[in-house]
């Protein structure tokens, strides 16, 4: 008999929404990084096990929008918690619940998805009792299926958070191929692994008007007959002034960009990679519709 149950991960930005995802999964397909709204549309992991198929929805951090792009970014979080079996709520133990955490669990009531409160990043606590004082602050907001402290750093508590999603599936057909772990195009896993690598080294005025699409992608092989991905890639931003600094002294930082996301690039894929960068700026492209539609944000 198989069964399956789909699951949003929602929360506050850099909670550990998107690690979370991948350490279920057990496949990186979300890109990680300590800069608010690195999640910008909804991300699908599917896991498969035995008879059970579990499918996660890992969702952009709620934030109050600025810009067409956020609020494409909210709508998103709303949509994706509307319908599901079960909600994983996110959020940071070391930071007090802020007015959006508060507004997401106001949108809970009255639906029918159970949600589990995940409690993240309890390792960074001195206090290990600090737990217990913010678990009951939350669950002073809501009525939650269960409450579970984790740190997906050191890969603890998720296997209980496994056995209540394990309970709680329902019999009915598998969705997703059983060896499949995303729904993500290649081009899409790429796109974002580089743009992750830009966060993860650029300055903090400069990745939010990051994005990146694949313009070419071909496999080939070398003279010694092993296989190569060529990948032509573009990294957009919304100013000249920070195209210099993604391009960086002698075009040091974009090199830097394309050495670090070239080896996840190789590691997932398992080929040899031959990634090539180019930037290009396209002012105030947040708030054009169609660009946003055009980076399959929308």
């Amino acid at each position: 008999m198989t069964r399956n149950i789909f699951v949003t991960i929602a929360g506050r930005a850099n909670a550990g929404k998107s690690s979370l995802l991948n350490a279920l999964v057990g496949e990186k397909i979300a890109a990680v990084s300590d800069k608010p709204q690195t999640t910008r549309t909804k991300i699908t992991g599917v896991l498969t096990k035995g008879e059970t198929q579990f499918v996660f929805m890992d969702t952009p951090g709620m934030h109050k929008a600025k810009n067409k792009l956020s609020e494409h970014m909210v709508n998103t979080v709303n949509e994706t918690i509307a319908g599901v079996d079960m909600i994983i709520l996110m959020c940071d133990c070391t930071k007090k619940i802020s007015d959006n955490e508060k507004s997401l669990i106001q949108s809970f009531k009255g639906g029918r998805s159970k949600v589990i409160l995940a409690l993240n990043k309890i390792d960074l606590l001195d206090n290990k009792e600090d737990v217990i004082a913010k678990l009951a602050e939350y669950s002073a907001l809501y009525d939650f299926e269960e409450v579970v402290p984790i740190s997906v750093a050191e890969n603890d508590g998720l296997d209980i958070i496994m056995d209540i999603l394990e309970k709680n599936a329902a019999e009915g057909p598998h969705f997703f191929p059983d060896d499949k772990f995303t729904d993500q195009p290649e081009k899409v896993i790429m796109a974002e692994m580089i743009r992750e690598k830009a966060l993860k080294n650029l300055n903090d005025e400069v990745p939010h008007g990051v994005a990146v699409t694949i313009e070419q992608l071909g496999e080939r092989e070398d003279r010694n007959g092993e296989a190569i991905l060529d990948i032509t890639a573009t990294i957009y931003c919304e100013r000249e002034s920070h195209k210099g600094i993604i391009i960086g002294k002698g075009g040091n930082m974009l090199r830097k960009i394309g050495q670090d996301a070239r080896a996840d690039l190789e590691e997932f894929f398992q080929i040899k990679v031959n990634l090539q960068c180019w930037v290009k700026v396209k002012e105030g492209w947040r708030n054009r519709e169609g660009m946003i539609k055009n980076f399959g944000l929308s």
